[in-house]
């Protein structure tokens, strides 16, 4: 598989969104405009659309479901660890880290996406829609407790009015309760979703400063190497554990290996945090993803 080809539009339309705020009339002004769009409404319709589109059946994967959980939250405590490593402290800065720690366990769904369907097929696009639905939450909202936390802003109050939350919890209970949306309106939903992902991307890359690395080098290193190194071999571990079927297992690993999601800048600066770090970690694990896909998916063949 060609991962290079895979990862490109993603990579094209951050570097469009970095491009088009530094080099034409469309600046920072601009840009923060459509980052509250893409926050407030695209992204939110997105994940909705995404999980009540293909039925769960939670019986039947129960495994997959504990497998991933077990990888989420096994990424989730490494991240929340890092502060406290005795030899790390004094290269972790609060705030870059509160900011990015979301960085090392969140994920990009539409690359997932795509290469669910070139591995396996509609098997494995919804066997990585059963994992999206039950991770989401879950990343969501350890990625939203750093930052209110250190904010002080509430943490319910901000998961209460978290649209990114409040667009996955919908989403699942509307696909439990079995309900679908409208033919008419799927065509809709549809564009809005792919506007979010293009407007995200370059929102990302509008807001993107690969300078702001150096203010944390090692925590960058610590994060990227958490979300495509340490994940896979946790996700290689749970699929022997808990006796996953070869697909299920390619699902897993692949899911455990890909760069992280676009939006992880949009909530950093939502939630009033400088987002130039967030951007430029995103940036570099989209990148890295062409080296952790193809680690991951070796691992899945052994």
């Amino acid at each position: 598989m060609n991962y290079v080809q895979l990862l490109f539009p993603d990579f094209s339309l951050i570097l469009c969104g970095y491009l088009v705020c530094r080099y034409t009339a469309l600046n920072r002004t601009v840009w923060a405009q459509v980052e509250s769009l893409v926050y407030y409404f695209l992204f939110p319709v997105l994940l909705f659309h995404s999980i009540v589109k293909s039925p769960l059946d939670i019986g039947a994967t129960a495994r997959l479901v504990s497998a991933g959980w077990a990888m989420g939250l096994s990424g989730i405590a490494l991240v929340y660890s890092v502060p406290h490593w005795y030899w790390l402290k004094r290269y972790v800065p609060k705030i870059e880290y509160v900011a990015s720690a979301q960085v090392a366990f969140r994920f990009n769904s539409f690359i997932g996406l795509a290469l669910a369907n070139r591995l396996a097929g509609p098997a494995g696009l919804l066997l990585l829609a059963v994992l999206i639905g039950v991770c989401v939450p879950l990343f969501n909202i350890a990625a939203v407790w750093p930052m209110a936390r250190h904010g002080e802003r509430g943490f319910l109050r901000e998961l209460v009015r978290n649209p990114l939350i409040i667009g996955t919890v919908t989403g699942l209970a509307a696909n439990l309760l079995g309900l679908t949306l409208p033919l008419w309106l799927e065509p809709t939903v549809t564009r809005i979703g792919a506007a979010s992902l293009a407007l995200g991307l370059m929102a990302a890359g509008a807001g993107m400063q690969l300078g702001a690395l150096g203010r944390a080098k090692v925590l960058a290193v610590v994060l990227l190497t958490i979300r495509h190194f340490l994940l896979p071999l946790v996700a290689f571990a749970l699929a022997r554990l808990f006796h996953l079927n070869p697909i299920q297992s390619t699902m897993l690993l692949a899911f455990s290996a890909l760069p992280t999601s676009p939006s992880c800048y949009v909530l950093a600066v939502r939630m009033g945090y400088d987002g130039t770090y967030v951007a430029a970690l995103v940036t570099i694990s989209t990148l890295l993803g062409l080296l952790s896909l193809p680690f991951a998916l070796g691992l899945a063949g052994t």
